[in-house]
C-alpha cells in the first residue's frame, strides 16, 4: 500500500467513546459526520476524493494516535444531522436547501490492532512538519503528505504499535488491508449502535 501522488492522504480524529476502528472493520462503511470547524468541513466537501485513504487516529484516548487505516468512499455530502431539531448537532443556520455542514463515507481498509501514539509520531524522522504533531494542531480532518502516510505504514509495520488494552503483546503484523466497501451508504443506526448513540464524532 505504498503511498502515491495519484491519490490523497488524510487523518480523520475521532473519539474512542464514539467510534472506533474495530467499528469501522465490524461495520465495513460509515458515514463521517459531525464536523463543525470551517477548514475541516471544507477539506471533506471540497478535497476529499473517492479512493483518498485515511489516518483513522483515536483522539482523547490513552493513548491518542493512528489505530488503523480507512478510504474515501463518498465524497462529501450535506450532514443531516444539522438539520435535525434536537439532535446534539443540530445548527439552525444549515437548510436542507442551503447547507453548511458536510460529511463523507469512509471504509475499512486495515486495523493495527492498537496505537502508534502520539508520542511516537512526535519522535519519527520524517513527521517533523505532520500536522498532528504540532504543538496546539485541533483540527479533527488534516491532510497528510504521502511521504508522511508512508513513514506511518512503515510504523505500524515495524513493531511501533502499542497493544489494544487486554492485549499481552506488541502487535507486529496489523490486519491484512482489504477493498474498502462500495460508495453510497452510510452505516444504519442498526449496524452501527454505539455512533448513533452518541450522535457523532467530536467536533473541532
Amino acid at each position: 500500500m505504498a503511498a502515491t501522488s495519484k491519490k490523497r492522504y488524510w487523518l480523520m480524529k475521532c473519539e474512542p467513546s464514539a467510534y472506533t476502528i474495530d467499528d469501522l472493520e465490524r461495520d465495513g462503511t460509515t458515514s463521517w459526520e459531525g464536523v463543525r470547524n470551517y477548514q475541516a468541513r471544507n477539506f471533506m466537501r471540497d478535497e476529499m476524493k473517492v479512493g483518498d485513504l485515511v489516518l483513522f487516529y483515536a483522539s482523547n484516548a490513552k493513548p491518542s494516535g493512528v489505530t488503523g487505516i480507512a478510504r474515501i468512499v463518498r465524497e462529501g455530502y450535506p450532514d443531516s444531522y444539522a438539520t435535525q431539531k434536537g439532535h446534539r448537532y443540530y445548527d439552525p443556520d444549515s437548510r436542507p436547501d442551503a447547507p453548511t455542514w458536510y460529511m463523507v463515507d469512509v471504509g475499512f481498509v486495515e486495523n493495527f490492532h492498537g496505537t502508534i501514539p502520539l508520542e511516537t509520531l512526535k519522535q519519527t524522522q520524517g513527521l517533523e512538519r505532520m500536522m498532528v504533531t504540532q504543538k496546539g494542531s485541533r483540527l479533527s480532518v488534516q491532510p497528510v503528505r504521502p511521504e508522511e502516510f508512508e513513514i506511518v505504514l512503515k510504523l505500524a509495520r515495524s513493531g511501533a504499535v502499542v497493544p489494544a488494552s487486554g492485549d499481552t503483546a506488541p502487535v507486529s503484523k496489523p490486519t491484512r488491508p482489504t477493498k474498502a466497501g462500495s460508495a453510497g451508504r452510510a452505516t444504519t443506526a442498526s449496524s452501527s449502535k454505539k455512533k448513533k448513540a452518541t450522535g457523532a464524532r467530536r467536533p473541532t
